[in-house]
């Protein structure tokens, strides 16, 4: 096996012969680069990956963070990657090329990022910095952009996103840290943010921290947010870097994974010196916020993904190596000779299951993010409007479902290594220690479920998600009449009209004033929809690997009904092979992941409220 943190024959499968993502070029924003780019970009960031991310994992794990004197200081090892990552521009690979960023196309950067995030506590320190930068190229001032820009594209300097406080937790309106405006058109910033995911490091010489307060006399909730940029070091006039801000790092979390993350508690302005300057208009905090929760939330999908592939792909090399049992033929015969653990029948099961589901989440991922790179190139209204419409709505899928599954597949991966997985000798007990916060944070994924319910569903009156059923069914559609794929399209129908009906069903009871019936099953329902739209993906990949492995038969003068003959092609060529397992996938999920939608539709649709109707009291005796 070449690597194990993904497959980069799945990779460029999703990327070229399923989304055909090189027409991007064909666009005017996108018409200096070409596939042969986009092939030299994803062959330096494997190399990249292997070389130099990786080898940090383990012992970033072990030797994590720490706070001295009021300074946190991460593990050593991600000091060289990160200059030679910043050096290199993946740390701003689709930021607009007029500010120092090469301007690709976000999905470009998914993929290259996709050999990257399996240890994202290294990269959420760069991606961090990519993110802050971001907003003030949207919302700031020119003199802004002048003063912060060029260092924090270079990775000089860095950035965080700090919203989330003690008494608030989620509920973000109800922060408390306020603005006090000062005579000379800044502020001082009093107040105190919890689980700031690089809230400080040693990596940048500045970190410029994006803060959630509100205003002195602005109004309560979300609509009197303002945000500010609160630099760690002041900045003089010639650009060097002046006094400390008034901001301690009072400690940093003791977390169950992401041990190389500085998560810290900040306490602003104990001194009541602490600088900050608003971004933006007044009271916009949280639209401007959003862009970067937002593009967190994407980046917190794929880290789902990449955890959920590269446990897959150890456990994968893990049966085909220990050696365990005998076959199911020779069971009754002690002499019979031990063979490798993925000729059971139970781990096979459990790798064809990861398999399916770390190839869903990657098709997932390429085309939410190619929707929105369709989005912003075309030059045609109603097309920009679909493709943004469908990625809306797929944005909290991504999130939640990629988390939420990924976590599944690194525990899956785990059971595969039997009681070895849970020691510390192998890495398979750290990927699933690191992917558990990745459904908590950027919005737990109750919350992305709620905003997929409460408001993605409903946007431009149902349109959005209209767009997507309408794409879903014209591809199932191509299938109906494919004697191989005929059954496998039927069931992907099926799914798809049950959750045209889901969303009519929410619909109705709302209108009925049953509203907590569409509120109660929201993380039901996006995990029902999560299976649909993966059933759906790759059921579309199946129809072109089938394509391929028909030509490949023909080539080779192969009936495809001769199963030895095609047994044997598959065994000796490796295209043959992909094809066949993407076939073979896409049968699995469909006939036993898909299936599970019907439990859930029929729990939801009993209009059963008993997680409400219970007393608080009744939890326990």
């Amino acid at each position: 096996m070449g690597n194990l943190i993904l497959d980069e024959r799945d990779q460029t499968f999703v990327l070229y012969e399923m989304l055909e993502s090189e027409k991007l070029c064909d666009s005017k924003k996108y018409s200096e680069f070409s596939r042969d780019m986009f092939d030299m970009i994803l062959s330096e960031a494997q190399k990249f990956a292997i070389e130099e991310i990786f080898p940090t994992l383990e012992e970033s794990d072990k030797t994590g963070c720490k706070l001295e004197n009021g300074q946190v200081y991460v593990p050593e090892c991600f000091h060289r990657p990160y200059r030679l990552f910043c050096e290199s521009g993946w740390n701003c690979m689709s930021l607009p090329q007029e500010v120092g960023g090469q301007g690709l196309p976000f999905l470009m950067r998914i993929a290259a990022h996709d050999w990257f995030v399996h240890n994202f506590a290294f990269v959420s320190y760069p991606g961090l910095g990519e993110g802050a930068a971001h907003l003030i190229d949207v919302y700031g001032s020119q003199e802004q952009k002048d003063t912060y820009l060029p260092k924090m594209i270079s990775g000089q300097w860095g950035g965080s996103m700090c919203l989330t406080e003690p008494g608030a937790g989620t509920d973000v309106g109800n922060l408390s840290t306020k603005a006090v405006r000062q005579s000379d058109g800044t502020f001082k910033i009093i107040g105190t943010k919890i689980f700031i995911t690089g809230g400080d490091q040693d990596l940048t010489e500045n970190i410029i921290h994006p803060v959630l307060a509100r205003i002195e006399g602005d109004p309560a909730g979300t609509k009197g947010i303002s945000i500010f940029l609160v630099p760690k070091f002041m900045i003089n006039e010639d650009g060097s870097l002046g006094r400390r801000n008034d901001f301690e790092i009072a400690k940093i979390e003791e977390k169950m994974g992401i041990h190389g993350s500085s998560t810290c508690l900040i306490n602003f302005g104990d001194n009541n010196e602490c600088y900050a300057e608003l971004l933006g208009e007044e009271r916009e905090g949280m639209k401007i916020m959003f862009q970067m929760m937002n593009e967190a939330r994407i980046a917190t999908g794929l880290q789902g993904l990449t955890s959920a592939s590269t446990a897959y792909l150890h456990a994968l090399q893990y049966t085909k190596e220990r050696l365990q049992g005998s076959s199911l033929m020779d069971f009754k015969n002690p002499e019979a000779p031990r063979v490798a653990i993925i000729e059971h029948p139970d781990v096979r099961r459990m790798l064809l299951w990861m398999k399916s589901n770390v190839e869903s989440m990657r098709a997932l991922m390429y085309f939410s993010t190619l929707c929105g790179d369709r989005a912003i190139s075309s030059q045609d209204e109603a097309e920009m409007e679909k493709w943004l419409g469908i990625f809306e709505i797929l944005t909290p899928i991504v999130k939640a479902y990629c988390t939420d599954i990924g976590f599944r597949v690194t525990e899956t991966a785990m059971q595969c290594y039997g009681g070895y997985g849970y020691c510390s000798e192998y890495p398979v007990e750290q990927f699933l220690r690191d992917e558990k916060i990745a459904s908590i944070y950027e919005g737990t994924n109750g919350i992305q479920a709620l905003d997929l319910v409460g408001r993605k569903l409903g946007m431009k009156k149902g349109a959005y998600f209209m767009y997507l059923l309408g794409e879903m069914n014209t591809s199932v559609s191509r299938y109906k009449d494919n004697t191989a794929l005929k059954d496998l399209a039927d069931d992907v129908l099926a799914g798809v009209n049950a959750l045209a009906d889901m969303g009519m069903f929410f619909g109705s009871s709302a209108k009925a004033g049953k509203f907590l019936i569409p509120v109660g099953n929201a993380y039901p329902f996006l995990m029902m929809m999560g299976k649909i739209v993966s059933a759906w993906l790759l059921l579309w990949q199946a129809g072109i690997a089938r394509k391929k492995l028909d030509d490949l038969c023909t080539e080779k003068d192969i009936d495809l009904n001769d199963a030895p003959a095609l047994r044997r092609l598959i065994k000796e060529n490796r295209d043959a092979a992909f094809y066949d397992g993407k076939i073979k996938t896409a049968r699995f999920f469909i006939k036993h992941v898909l299936p599970e939608i019907e439990g859930t539709i029929k729990s939801i649709k009993s209009e059963d409220i008993s997680f409400v109707e219970i007393a608080s009291e009744s939890f326990s005796s």
